[in-house]
């Protein structure tokens, strides 16, 4: 586990919280749609939350809180503009000369991308999986996972909402726009765990490393305590 210490003095830490937070607040200001807005800004704020009160007893790495910025201030420019409405979309569209603003397949790609990276930490550092390449399966499934489970609720809200499916969904005309956005989160976690897995193990080392010399002067006292007994 992370030094206590250490993490509380992480100015990086730091700064990706008050970016999410001022994505937060600016997102919510006269968002496209307050349901949509509410939906994930909800999502983000809860997440957020939980990290806040866990840092001090499990600080995740460095890589994971960058990668959870991220997407967050992705989610909340979807939800400020709705998907199929952001700008960098548009413009993207133009310049690729697609289809449909891609912009919520940006989103769903790293709905797999930085989950799978977080999930592969959790199981490694809590010694729940030993094997590295158990861990990155377990990791690509379980974000896939996810990906299946939020399109669900996203389904179960607009019914329940009487939302129209194109906007709340952000299908843009695609009947299999749910499939797609699935594959996408798939795509997103391989690619992370094939790019960054061995980043993630060096910084997961570094705080081990770290506290190893502490630990051996304490390991000696205790030795020449028990010699002069």
């Amino acid at each position: 586990m992370h030094n206590n210490n250490d993490a509380t003095r992480n100015p990086v830490h730091v700064a990706c919280a008050l970016a999410v937070l001022a994505a937060l607040v600016l997102s919510g200001l006269e968002p496209y749609g307050r349901l949509l807005w509410l939906t994930e800004a909800g999502l983000v704020a809860t997440v957020t939350a939980v990290l806040w009160l866990s840092y001090r007893r499990f600080p995740l790495s460095t890589l994971s809180y960058l990668l959870l910025t991220l997407f967050a201030l992705v989610v909340l420019t979807g939800a400020a503009y709705s998907f199929q409405r952001v700008p960098l979309g548009f413009w993207l569209e133009h310049w690729l000369q697609l289809s449909r603003n891609p912009y919520d397949r940006i989103g769903h790609f790293l709905q797999g991308f930085v989950p799978a990276m977080v999930l592969r930490e959790l199981l490694l550092r809590r010694g729940w999986v030993r094997h590295r390449g158990a861990a990155a399966v377990l990791a690509a499934c379980a974000a896939l996972a996810l990906s299946a489970l939020y399109e669900i609720a996203q389904w179960r809200a607009a019914l329940l909402f009487g939302s129209s499916p194109q906007d709340f969904l952000g299908m843009q005309g695609d009947p299999w726009d749910s499939q797609a956005d699935m594959l996408m989160a798939l795509l997103g976690a391989v690619l992370a765990l094939a790019l960054l897995s061995r980043l993630q193990d060096r910084q997961m080392a570094a705080p081990a490393e770290a506290a190893a010399p502490a630990r051996r002067p304490a390991q000696a006292r205790t030795g020449d305590r028990r010699a002069a007994t």
